[in-house]
């Protein structure tokens, strides 16, 4: 089992920055991949990007946040991080991390609670 707690959202003005948090507790041979989700009201949940744990951490990008966004790790503190830079209002919505082992499948099975993201204009 596996738990995941994201912290850092709050209210910022567009072109702003924030940076989010994601700290991960459990058994870590259960993850290898971790992810940042959002979903704005009304709106599905859409992956905005996702980095592999191990083997290099590879990472992978929405369209909408590429240039502006950075997911990095770091393994000692079991903390995956998204860096936002030039932060829209379209970028508002809950960011949730979520978890999963690409080598049982390819859904995400461990989820956070969200926390809050609001970009004023």
């Amino acid at each position: 089992q596996v738990q995941v707690v994201e912290s850092g959202g709050g209210l910022v003005q567009a072109g702003g920055s924030l940076r989010l948090s994601c700290a991960a507790s459990g058994n870590p041979f259960d993850i290898n991949t971790v992810g940042w989700y959002r979903q704005a009201p009304g709106n599905q949940r859409e992956l905005v990007a996702e980095i592999r744990i191990t083997k290099g951490g590879t990472t992978n990008y929405a369209d909408s946040v590429k240039g502006r966004f950075t997911i990095s790790r770091d393994n000692a503190k079991n903390t995956v991080y998204l860096q936002m830079n030039s932060l829209k209002p379209e970028d508002t919505a809950v960011y949730y991390c979520a978890a999963r082992n690409l080598n049982v499948g390819r859904t995400w099975p461990y989820w956070g609670q969200g926390t809050q993201v609001t970009v004023s204009s």
